[in-house]
């Protein structure tokens, strides 16, 4: 799987490293991602996903409903 965010779509960012010569060369920011079991009550089960930090703040204030249902995902495949 790659590294993204299954709820918000969060990616990698391009961005540059900057030495102290000041020359520039491309690398990645990459997005705080944890794997995490949520308890899905319409479902009556245990879902396992990967989110990044912002996701699971954001989990905490609509819920996995509304989260689930705004990204487009069937969490009866997870």
């Amino acid at each position: 799987m790659s590294r993204r965010c299954q709820l918000t779509g969060r990616k990698a960012n391009n961005a540059c490293a900057v030495s102290h010569s000041n020359r520039h060369t491309n690398r990645l920011q990459h997005v705080n991602l944890q794997s995490k079991r949520i308890w899905w009550a319409a479902g009556n089960r245990w879902v396992k996903l990967k989110l990044s930090t912002k996701a699971i703040k954001t989990l905490e204030f609509k819920g996995l409903d509304a989260m689930a249902k705004e990204a487009g995902i069937n969490l009866n495949h997870y």
